[in-house]
């Protein structure tokens, strides 16, 4: 054996130690996942676009070019060639109804039928299915849509003898596509106890003709005389028959999204049982997408169970619950808005306040206390200046807390109340495809001037510097991003017609309403919302890059490929 010199110690350690670095380097390089040849809109200001993206397990370790990318690869990497296509953070859904999306994958799909014959048809199809005695269910419907509408109507609601001659004795019940009123037949009106004598609850109108005869359709605090017979009716099945549909329910939702690009959603509203359901599937590794859930119940089941919100980012951030959701009024197209003025089309009539103030100061005073998003449901501008009123009286207990209190929809907001979102620091969640869907009767109900001055008004907020973050509000309408960006930038009705253009977004303000603005509404911009180093890798494949391409080309653009923390769940 050569003994080792004093002289060429030295060299070899030196090499040695050369080696191993390089042995590190290389392993620490490696990705599981590397997109390249894309065009990719980071929604980071400091790297606006790039060529690629590299993922290790579940976050992403680089954004850049495809050469810088290439030392990320190795044989175990998985690689997709974009192609050229337009890669984006995943999209965020960020206002919907989980539960009732998935409930309205099973139940009649009423969001596509063109008048009421159809729903009639559906129903005559359901029954003869259905058990004696079942409760047939759907919802979607809207009756502004109908064509032709019903030759004998009330407010456009036909009366509820054709369902009854189709359903004779299976109680029907049948949402509005806004959520804010259903249709019942008779045997549902008399499993509910409703009468001509029946009084309207608070908040609530169970609809009658000139006549004082019953139509058959329960607006807004109403309705729930309806929902607790179907509940007393549905308790009745076995509770694993029930648990599994609902399961089911969630996953064909979660599909959906994937299918359309969403890869984080916003439950505008879950139970306390709902929150445990989804507390269990994302324990159990279930959920495909990460979901974000507002509770909405009142003050005493509130300060109960307040150990609920304490659920953050379960399931490796597939569920956080930190939010409460009120609804302090209805909808527009079925007169639920609460509005300053009455109705253009329903004189002296000012909507429907379906929530006690008094209440909701206690629910902001509980939120505040245990630094929780409050985000309450304001359509009318009335409902929107007394959120605000009831949002300041806690804000300004220390106006500088990073609260991020959000009004859900303020879809009609007298122009006065939007330097208050701004001096408030209150998000405006709003819904593109409110606009152009809604607005067909949003004339009718409010007139032009209201309609011009405070109907839909992104711009005006965005110039104010309020953020705005953007959903569908899914099942009121799809679940689909592209629709509802199309609506954001174009305002274009289906005959072509543009629906106040001034208050259009730019096509970048409505990818950030999609992606960050969703994020930071959430809290969760250091995890989601752009293409960052040590973010999830959520990653959405497009047919069509949508800041570039032609409106016509904006409505024709694909989903490709939608990936979750660094696994590809839907490729199209």
């Amino acid at each position: 054996m050569i003994p080792m010199s004093r002289s060429n110690f030295p060299f070899r350690f030196v090499s040695v130690f050369i080696a191993l670095l390089l042995f590190v380097n290389a392993f620490a390089q490696q990705a599981t996942l590397v997109i390249k040849n894309a065009k990719v809109s980071t929604l980071d200001p400091k790297q606006p676009d790039a060529e690629a993206i590299a993922v290790d397990g579940d976050r992403i370790v680089f954004v850049g070019s495809d050469a810088d990318a290439a030392k990320f690869i190795s044989p175990q990497t998985k690689v997709i060639d974009a192609k050229g296509q337009w890669v984006t953070p995943g999209w965020i859904e960020g206002h919907g109804h989980i539960h009732g999306m998935g409930e309205s994958m099973i139940a009649l799909n009423l969001m596509n039928v063109k008048n009421w014959d159809e729903i009639i048809a559906l129903v005559d199809s359901a029954v003869k299915k259905a058990k004696p005695g079942d409760w047939i269910v759907g919802r979607g419907w809207h009756q502004e849509k109908w064509v032709p509408a019903p030759v004998r109507n009330h407010l456009g609601y036909p009366y509820h003898e054709t369902l009854d001659k189709v359903s004779p004795n299976n109680p029907v019940l049948l949402s509005h596509a806004s959520g804010h009123s259903v249709y019942v037949n008779n045997a549902a009106l008399q499993q509910s106890g409703i009468t001509n004598k029946t009084n309207n609850p608070s908040g609530g109108d169970i609809v009658k003709d000139a006549d004082k005869k019953i139509v058959g359709v329960l607006e807004e605090r109403a309705q729930n005389l309806a929902w607790i017979a179907f509940e007393k009716w549905n308790n009745k099945r076995p509770f694993e028959e029930r648990k599994a549909e609902w399961v089911r329910s969630i996953g064909l939702a979660e599909n959906e999204c994937l299918r359309n690009g969403v890869t984080s959603f916003v439950d505008a509203g879950s139970s306390f049982q709902q929150a445990e359901g989804m507390r269990q599937l994302a324990e159990a590794g279930k959920l495909q997408i990460r979901h974000w859930l507002m509770i909405r119940s009142g003050i005493t089941a509130l300060e109960s169970n307040s150990n609920v919100f304490n659920i953050k980012n379960a399931g490796n951030h597939h569920l956080t619950i930190k939010a409460i959701k009120v609804s302090l009024d209805g909808a527009l197209g079925s007169y639920g808005a609460w509005l300053l003025a009455p109705y253009a089309d329903r004189k002296d009539f000012y909507g429907q306040n379906t929530f006690d103030t008094t209440e909701l100061k206690k629910i902001a005073a509980f939120a505040w206390k245990n630094n929780l998003q409050l985000c309450v449901h304001a359509i009318g501008d009335k409902a929107n200046r007394k959120t605000i009123d009831i949002f300041e009286s806690q804000i300004s207990i220390a106006p500088s807390r990073d609260h991020r209190w959000r009004i859900e929809h303020a879809q009609h907001v007298n122009p006065l109340e939007i330097p208050r979102f701004k001096s408030n620091h209150i998000i405006a969640s709003m819904q593109g495809i409110h606009c152009t869907s809604d607005a067909p009767f949003v004339l009718k109900r409010l007139g032009a001037e209201r309609a011009e001055s405070g109907a839909y008004m992104w711009r005006s907020f965005i110039d104010e510097g309020v953020l705005v973050n953007s959903g569908t509000d899914v099942p009121v309408e799809n679940i689909d991003p592209i629709a509802n960006f199309y609506a954001l930038v174009t305002r274009k009705l289906k005959d072509g017609s543009e629906f106040y253009p001034k208050q259009k977004m730019t096509r970048q303000e409505a990818l950030y309403s999609y992606t960050l603005a969703n994020a930071i509404a959430a809290f969760e911009e250091k995890d989601k919302g752009s293409f960052e180093k040590g973010k999830l890798a959520d990653i959405v494949i497009f047919s069509n890059n949508l800041l570039t391409c032609s409106e016509e080309e904006i409505q024709k653009t694909k989903v490709l490929t939608t990936i979750v923390g660094g696994k590809v769940l839907y490729e199209q």
